[in-house]
C-alpha cells in the first residue's frame, strides 16, 4: 500500500481504561476512498478505536495520522485535520433548535458555500423523510428522527474523511436504513470519501465495505475483504459474513449454544 494513498494510519495504538487494556498494539492503514468496517464482539474496543481516529480520545501509546499528518502534532495541524474529518458517535448530541438550523450551522462550520449548502440541506431532509419536522424543535423528534438528523449533519459537511460509530443504529426505520446504505455505497464507489465505521450487523456490511477490520481481545486479528474472511474461516463463498466473523473471533459460539440446551440427567426437559 503506497504511503501517498493512505488517508488514515493507526500506528501501534494502545489504550486502557483504568488497568484494563481496550486496545493493544493495533495498527491499521485505510486507503483514500476506501470504506472499512470495524467489527467484533461487544467490548472489544470498536468505539474506542473510532474515537482515537477521530481525535476525541488520545492513545496511551502510538499515534494516528490523517493524510500523513499526526493528530495533535501542532494546533494548526489539528485544526487542518478537523476541517477534513467528521465524526459521528453512536449517541450523537443534537441542539434544541430545528433540524434545518442545525444542518445549516454544521455546513457553515465546514465552510460549505451557502447556495450549495441550502440545496444539500433540502436534499438531505427529503432523503431521510424529515420534511414534516425539519422546522420544528428537535426536542419533539422521535428517536429515529433524531438519528436521521444526526446522520444528515455528518453528510452535509461533505468531509473527505468520515468516522461513523454504529450509523445504522439509533432506531432507524427501513427507509432510513435503505437510504443510508445506498448513500454510503455511492460515496465508497466514488472513491472521493474515506469511511471508517463500526457496526454490529454483518448483513449491512457485506457488499458495502471494501474491507472488514476484526477486533478481538483488544487486538486486530484480521483486516480483509469479506470474501477473504470467508476463505480464512474455511467457508464457502455463499456463507454469510456473520459465520465467517464468528469462526474467526469466537469459534466456540456454536458449542456454547449446544451446551445451553443440554439438560443434566434426571432433570425434566
Amino acid at each position: 500500500m503506497s504511503a501517498d494513498n493512505i488517508a488514515i494510519e493507526v500506528d501501534r495504538i494502545t489504550h486502557h481504561y483504568g488497568v484494563r487494556p481496550v486496545l493493544r498494539d493495533v495498527s491499521l492503514a485505510v486507503r483514500r476512498g476506501e470504506l472499512v468496517s470495524v467489527m467484533g464482539p461487544n467490548g472489544t474496543g470498536k468505539s474506542t478505536l473510532l474515537g482515537l481516529i477521530a481525535g476525541v480520545l488520545w492513545p496511551l501509546k502510538g499515534q494516528v495520522k490523517v493524510d500523513g499528518v499526526a493528530r495533535r502534532s501542532s494546533a494548526d495541524a489539528e485544526r487542518a485535520i478537523r476541517r477534513r474529518v467528521v465524526y459521528l458517535p453512536a449517541d450523537a448530541w443534537l441542539p434544541s433548535g430545528t433540524a434545518r438550523e442545525f444542518l445549516l450551522a454544521t455546513g457553515r462550520l465546514y465552510g460549505i458555500d451557502d447556495d450549495r449548502l441550502v440545496d444539500h440541506v433540502d436534499r438531505l431532509i427529503q432523503l431521510f423523510h424529515l420534511s414534516d419536522v425539519a422546522d420544528s424543535t428537535t426536542l419533539s423528534y422521535s428517536t429515529g428522527q433524531k438519528r436521521k438528523t444526526a446522520l444528515a449533519s455528518a453528510l452535509v459537511t461533505e468531509a473527505p474523511v468520515m468516522i461513523l460509530d454504529e450509523p445504522f443504529g439509533g432506531g432507524l426505520d427501513p427507509s432510513g436504513l435503505l437510504a443510508l446504505r445506498h448513500v454510503l455505497k455511492r460515496l465508497a464507489e466514488s472513491e472521493r470519501t474515506t469511511i471508517v465505521m463500526a457496526t454490529p450487523v454483518p448483513e449491512l456490511v457485506d457488499g458495502l465495505a471494501h474491507r472488514v477490520a476484526l477486533l478481538h481481545d483488544a487486538t486486530l486479528v484480521a483486516c480483509d475483504t469479506p470474501d477473504a474472511l470467508r476463505r480464512r474461516a474455511g467457508l464457502p463463498d455463499d456463507a454469510s459474513l456473520n459465520e465467517a466473523i464468528e469462526a474467526i473471533t469466537q469459534p466456540d459460539t456454536l458449542a456454547h449454544i449446544e451446551h445451553y440446551f443440554q439438560r443434566p440427567e434426571g432433570r425434566a426437559s
